[in-house]
């Protein structure tokens, strides 16, 4: 194959027809889709091994690519909580009569042709084709070479869904993996309406400098929690806990604590021994190792510079003592990602200083940064996490997948 140019010719032609397309009849093929995926579990898993097969067990994209039981169970969940969601398109956001006569009314509408570029995440195939299904666009999935045969064998399922509704299977379509067909796709502003990556800060920041089509950023996440020293320290441990072992390889998994010198002692030694149950290896500060050395934790490096702004990625974070909540601020500003961030205080004050202060598409008080996601939003899933502030910020769902147009209807007016 020289090209995809097919692929973007049949993208293109496909919006026509999926644009007109009943609410209806997109639950149809969401329905049909959760139930393939729950009839082919055994199948999907198989395929899935074969990806698995050939990835370290140290690779920290391994915890993505992994599709088990409980993982299938939660795309069909997703799915299924999709089909409750009102569809988003066609809904009338404005309509007025001008003192001339003409009606003019504003609607939402689909994007288009989406294209979403990712590495080592299957579910993101299906979690794509079913939000743009139910909100009318057309996708182009380009995966990673990592995760080919799950993706081959998801998209066959989904396009067995497309046609048992009596729809076309180019609504969806999985691009080839070849690296040398991605300078095509982002250069296809005749055919594709917007770009998405997810995965690495490297390919976000490859497809941002690269692509001529508008793009919105997802995914790369340097998360942090701050302990004040008015926090319930009990309380602390379990959320800074939570946000780094429950699933450390995602992008709203805690990266770096930042916890006030006044507590730092009773906090980190309460810290230490359950982050010891997971082995999970600290680069701290030098007040933080003089700490964590008296209670001898047995993961413990010397932070260096480049231990913070870091997305981890797995079992490792970085710790530094502060002397107070301006220093927190400070430190966060210079080195979050915008994705999430969190504090943890009984000070009602600062709480609120921290929401208004930090920059950041979800910014929590008292609870843990897991929660950035499409699902536990209440929104059913999501294209992934946006940290920029065009069109869309926090989980890129349903909701966001439209764009506006506007209706004008006369009576023979001249300007």
């Amino acid at each position: 194959m020289e090209n995809i140019q097919a692929y973007l010719l049949d993208a293109a032609s496909a919006t026509r027809v999926i644009q007109g397309v009943s609410a209806d009849a997109k639950t149809c093929i969401l329905k049909a889709l959760a139930s393939k995926l729950l009839e082919n579990t055994d199948l999907i898993r198989q395929r899935n091994q074969l990806d698995l097969d050939k990835m370290e067990d140290s690779d920290p994209r391994k915890d993505r690519l992994s599709l088990n039981e409980e993982r299938i169970s939660d795309l069909v969940e997703s799915i299924e909580a999709i089909c409750e969601l009102p569809d988003p398109t066609h809904r009338i956001l404005l309509d007025t009569t001008l003192t001339n006569g003409l009606n003019i009314s504003k609607i939402t509408v689909p994007l288009g042709v989406i294209g979403v570029i990712y590495e080592s995440r299957p579910n993101v195939t299906v979690d794509v084709a079913a939000l743009c299904i139910r909100s009318g666009n057309v996708c182009l999935l380009r995966g990673g070479t990592d995760a080919l045969h799950t993706n081959q064998i998801l998209v066959s399922l989904i396009h067995d869904s497309l046609k048992e509704c009596g729809c076309p299977t180019t609504w969806v379509q999985l691009l080839p993996p070849d690296r040398r067909f991605v300078a095509e796709l982002l250069s296809a502003t005749r055919y594709v309406d917007m770009i998405i990556p997810r995965g690495s800060q490297q390919l976000i920041d490859f497809v941002r400098q690269n692509a001529k089509v508008p793009v919105i950023e997802t995914g790369a996440g340097v998360c942090h929690t701050y302990v004040h020293q008015e926090a319930d320290l009990d309380m602390a441990v379990d959320i800074v806990v939570n946000a780094k072992v429950s699933r450390p390889s995602v992008c709203n998994a805690l990266d770096t604590v930042l916890v006030d010198r006044l507590v730092a002692v009773p906090f980190l030694s309460i810290l230490s021994t359950r982050l010891a149950e997971f082995a999970v290896e600290i680069f701290a500060d030098q007040e933080a190792e003089a700490i964590l050395s008296s209670v001898l934790y047995p993961y413990l490096a010397s932070a260096t510079d480049e231990h913070f702004g870091r997305e981890f990625l797995g079992l490792q974070c970085s710790i530094k003592v502060i002397a107070n909540f301006e220093e927190a601020v400070e430190h966060i500003s210079h080195y979050s990602s915008k994705h999430s961030e969190a504090i943890v205080t009984d000070n009602t004050v600062l709480q609120t200083s921290f929401l208004n202060e930090i920059d950041a598409a979800a910014v929590y008080v008292n609870a843990s940064t897991r929660f950035t996601d499409g699902g536990e939003f209440g929104l059913g899933a999501e294209i992934g996490i946006s940290t920029q502030k065009l069109h869309a910020r926090g989980p890129f769902a349903l909701e966001k997948l439209v764009t506006e147009k506007w209706l004008i209807r006369g009576q023979g007016q001249i300007r």
